[in-house]
């Protein structure tokens, strides 16, 4: 499938809430690092499991038990094809990509993390991605070493080779979004883990923004874990995924304990079943995890290659629009190849949450505020910006109505 206006308006018809009109304007959704719009076919998954096979899984042998377990089981081995894992056996169910790293910090970090090791993270990481950190290190009476970003978001790769040859018998995990959620910007996450893997220390992908929108291969990248949702890739909230190396994941203690995650219970000891279900203790969310699956299958029809061409398409078009009001100001990379289909921004001294309530009453619907990524906002020296993100079902017509929206604002605020 190209990536055309054409095409995007026939996407465009599958995801029912785009035909919305609200005060009779249509509807212009430009938050899309936050949450994507769901297609009827992940819609009519869930309500098909509901409707005709409602049931728990792996535990039954009635004939709608069976078919709940192999839906649930098919969305995992599309995952685990998705990424290009090895086994489905290292993908992991969890509610969200904020379970997921909380659930290594917890079994894998309370392992293998002690007095005096570092952890190295950088300025731009969501705060889920630095607070079980934290949490651990404090715990463990590590300590935390922040990667710096220069004034276009860019790592500066050169100090992590000083801290890896100063460091490296201290350093123990490398933890990073492959994709800044405020900034967009892609960072060198290939050439990152061969530095660390050279001194053998592990590293821990945050992908929650870039899964959705790169080809990601974890053969090829050779991570030892990556976590990213389902609902910010058209599937449905409440579905995360962690991916971790086959033989690391075994190594690891359960992170929640109780049903589904044994082999067999007695008073006195308790034998903890197979990868994956180590780590999916309890009746997990089967309905959202099989609507999982129609996402996936919607994305791979698409192709990979040209959602990221269309993003880059209409970020390059946003952009030129943007630069050509002076009062605005844009954060990150100006390289459209460093740099993923967000864009934040301030315009003029308009508070971001003055400039999102202004742009609603358009019906237009951008995100504002410090993005959970405070450390970044300190970084940059503000308080908070105001973001918009693109996908498959964004078009130009759309950052034309935003771009008038903008204008609006600035005649109102006289600046």
């Amino acid at each position: 499938m190209q990536s055309s206006e054409l095409e995007t308006n026939k996407i465009r018809n599958d995801f029912p809430i785009l035909t919305r009109k609200i005060n009779g304007k249509p509807f212009v959704y430009l938050d899309n690092a936050s949450t994507t719009q769901k297609p009827l076919s992940v819609i009519n998954k869930i309500v098909n499991y509901y409707s005709f096979y409602n049931s728990n899984i792996h535990r039954a042998v009635y004939d709608i038990a069976e078919e709940a377990t192999h839906a649930y089981e098919l969305t995992r081995q599309k995952v685990c094809k998705f990424i290009n894992a090895n086994s489905p056996q290292e993908i992991i169910f969890t509610r969200n990509a904020t379970e997921a790293i909380n659930l290594v910090s917890y079994s894998w970090g309370r392992k293998n993390i002690q007095k005096g090791d570092l952890i190295i993270l950088s300025e731009q990481e969501h705060h889920s991605n630095i607070v079980p950190w934290q949490i651990l290190a404090k715990e463990k009476n590590a300590k935390i070493k922040y990667l710096k970003i220069d004034k276009t978001g860019n790592l500066n790769l050169n100090e992590l080779e000083a801290y890896l040859n100063s460091n490296n018998n201290n350093i123990k995990l490398i933890s990073l979004c492959h994709m800044s959620n405020a900034l967009g910007n892609i960072i060198p996450i290939d050439k990152i883990i061969n530095m660390a893997h050279a001194y053998g220390i592990p590293v821990f992908v945050d992908g929650a923004q870039s899964v959705p929108h790169l080809t990601t291969d974890v053969n090829s990248l050779d991570c030892e874990f990556l976590a990213f949702s389902a609902h910010k890739m058209l599937g449905p909230t409440g579905v995360g995924i962690l991916y971790g190396k086959k033989n690391i994941l075994e190594e690891m203690d359960p992170f929640i304990c109780g049903g589904d995650m044994i082999k067999e219970v007695h008073k006195e000891k308790t034998l903890f079943n197979d990868l994956p279900y180590k780590f999916e203790a309890g009746t997990p969310n089967i309905a959202d995890v099989i609507g999982f699956s129609s996402a996936l299958d919607y994305l791979n029809e698409i192709g990979m290659d040209n959602i990221r061409n269309h993003e880059i398409e209409l970020t390059k078009y946003a952009l030129e629009k943007m630069s050509e009001l002076k009062q605005i100001k844009v954060y990150g990379d100006v390289n459209l190849q460093n740099r993923g289909g967000i864009i934040s921004f301030n315009l003029g001294d308009i508070h971001p949450h003055d400039l999102a309530t202004i742009l609603n009453e358009d019906c237009i619907a951008i995100r504002s505020g410090h993005h959970c990524a405070q450390v970044l906002m300190e970084k940059l020296e503000v308080s908070a910006t105001s973001r918009v993100s693109f996908y498959i079902y964004n078009t130009k017509e759309e950052i034309n109505i935003f771009i008038n929206a903008l204008g609006k604002a600035i005649k109102l605020f006289q600046l």
